[in-house]
């Protein structure tokens, strides 16, 4: 017997915690010329930071490309290196294997397992597992110069520091992070926290702020926020999920040790905070997510796919809330957009967690990754459209009215018909008739997900079309019914869009939703100020008017 498909997944705007970490790919790294004034420092010891290259003429073979032998190695050429007693002074970072079968072995040089502050050494195998070259920097003073690495104060001390000495606003962007490193400062070496500190505001930051893990003073700290005037936007491509060529914005930056690379970051329009796509690793936490970054300025490698599309769709989306409502971004003040895939490992969902969206990669049976579908995108833009609107409580028919505005305004996005879902669903639930997560033509041609859910319904386990058939659920399941009753305000939406066209539906809704509805707001509200919005833009008694009226009417919203 053939097995039935059920979508066990729906959009949500599942609020997430988790402290995140700030990727510093675009800060401006500290390097031997520069310190907090900005002036060139005549004290620092050049033996601070010196640079490795070392290329093979004939390649050292090994049995594999592990950590291991890219010690035996470098064990096997510290005259060349200058970098004595590898194995005492090297912690592996991370091992990585490109689309060209070579692999690269990336140390931290240490002290007492304190990592140096700026001082890496990268081994480079071919994929014959000869090592081919090595590059770095690393810091000859360690040799010579014994460090102390003990600690005199705590790191929530010098956090309060660190706040203190960028003035930093009581709100902040993110969770601060501290780490404990050894930082070459002007001929010294320095065992400091070095705490990173991000806000915006009038005076916007990624501070970098080193202080003295023994006295408490701050020894020097950085600004790693790059403004519009110094980021140098420019345009890049990509292969999406489903193998569609993408155009995108991206910026060039330098990292430490690794030269020139491409981020998935975009600031190019004027007044927004920036587009930007990070990398959450399938791990399930925040405090490894990065700025997602490639070598090349072409995105094009199977794990790329779910980047590109969540970037290039991020874009769509903006474009769409500016150019058609005059929004900028989604708290209409350029807030940064910010967007994270490989969330989880085979999770078949996305979410706004009131900060950033969050894309699964799907588990492949039920779902493909969930950033290829500009209606889940613009449906969780839509929920941070939301947030900083209406703000819509989470629960009941608020709740349910919050779901649908993001499934009309995904239905607008996406133009392309007036269904949720249609790019996400794999191959094998298409194959077994499940090709959507919700349709707002015909509600009642998907089944509910859930058979907690369906044991609530009047009308077979499908998804309503009418008041008739409304889920009347406690708010222990599905908040209320959140996510099933939505679709009968979408059904409401299609039937308008359907005798007046998309723009002026959207031109009705984005007033109504941010010009009239409430947090508390429920379907008689919404009603009511959908109706005078329509007035408002068209005037009463106009065929505008008339087609919301004849919507709601027919789906039992009086």
């Amino acid at each position: 017997m053939k097995k039935k498909f059920i979508v066990p997944v729906i959009l949500s705007s599942v609020m997430m915690s988790g402290s995140i970490q700030v990727s510093s790919v675009l800060a401006q790294p500290v390097n031997s010329s520069v310190v907090s004034s900005g002036q060139a420092s005549k004290e620092w010891n050049e033996k601070a930071s010196v640079p490795v290259f070392l290329k093979e003429r004939f390649a050292e073979k090994f049995s594999s490309s592990t950590a291991a032998n890219a010690l035996n190695y470098l064990k096997k050429k510290q005259e060349k290196t200058g970098l004595s007693d590898p194995e005492k002074k090297l912690k592996v970072k991370n091992v990585q294997k490109d689309e060209l079968g070579m692999t690269h072995v990336r140390f931290n040089q240490s002290v007492n397992g304190v990592n140096v502050e700026g001082s890496e050494v990268v081994v480079h195998f071919d994929k014959n597992n000869e090592v081919v070259s090595v590059n770095g920097r690393i810091n000859e003073t360690i040799t010579d110069d014994a460090v102390n690495t003990t600690t005199s104060l705590s790191s929530n001390a010098a956090l309060k520091t660190a706040l203190s000495s960028v003035n930093a606003p009581e709100e902040l962007t993110y969770e601060p992070t501290s780490e404990l490193v050894v930082l070459p400062f002007e001929g010294k070496n320095y065992t400091a926290y070095k705490v990173n500190v991000n806000f915006m505001g009038d005076e916007p930051g990624n501070w970098f702020v080193f202080v003295d893990a023994k006295t408490g003073e701050v020894i020097d700290k950085y600004n790693g926020l790059m403004h519009a005037d110094e980021m140098k936007t420019q345009k890049g491509s990509g292969k999406g999920v489903h193998g569609e060529h993408r155009e995108l914005h991206i910026t060039k930056v330098k990292e430490p040790n690794s030269g020139t690379q491409f981020a998935l970051a975009d600031y190019a329009h004027e007044n927004l905070g920036g587009i930007e796509t990070y990398d959450a690793k399938n791990d399930n936490t925040a405090s490894n997510d990065t700025l997602y970054v490639g070598n090349s300025a072409a995105f094009i490698s199977d794990y790329d796919r779910a980047a590109v599309d969540a970037h290039y769709n991020s874009e769509k989306v903006y474009d769409y809330f500016l150019n058609e409502h005059g929004r900028n971004s989604l708290d209409g003040n350029g807030m940064a957009i910010i967007s994270k895939v490989h969330y989880g490992t085979n999770y078949n969902n996305a979410s706004w967690n009131g900060r950033w969206m969050t894309y699964g990669d799907g588990d492949g049976i039920f779902m493909t990754s969930l950033s290829a579908g500009l209606d889940v995108a613009a449906h969780e833009m839509t929920h941070g459209v939301i947030t900083h609107s209406a703000n819509l409580v989470y629960r009941n028919q608020s709740g349910a009215l919050n779901e649908s505005f993001a499934d009309v305004f995904g239905a607008l996005v996406d133009d392309s018909d007036w269904e949720m879902g249609e790019d996400i669903m794999a191959p094998a639930a298409k194959a077994d008739g499940v090709t959507v997560l919700r349709s707002l033509s015909k509600p009642n041609s998907v089944v509910v997900s859930n058979e907690q859910r369906r044991a609530y319904s009047t009308n077979g386990g499908v998804y309503p079309d009418h008041m008739d058939e409304f889920y009347n659920m406690p708010t222990s399941v599905d908040g209320g019914g959140v996510h099933v009753n939505s679709s009968i305000t979408n059904h409401a939406a299609y039937l308008i869009g359907q005798e007046l066209g998309r723009e002026k539906l959207g031109k009705i809704y984005y007033r109504a939703l941010t010009v009239y509805l409430t947090s508390n707001s429920d379907f008689s509200d919404a009603r009511q100020a959908i109706v005078q919005s329509a007035i408002d833009i068209y005037g009463e008694g106009s065929e505008e008017e008339a087609a919301v009226q004849s919507g709601f009417d027919s789906v039992g919203i009086y």
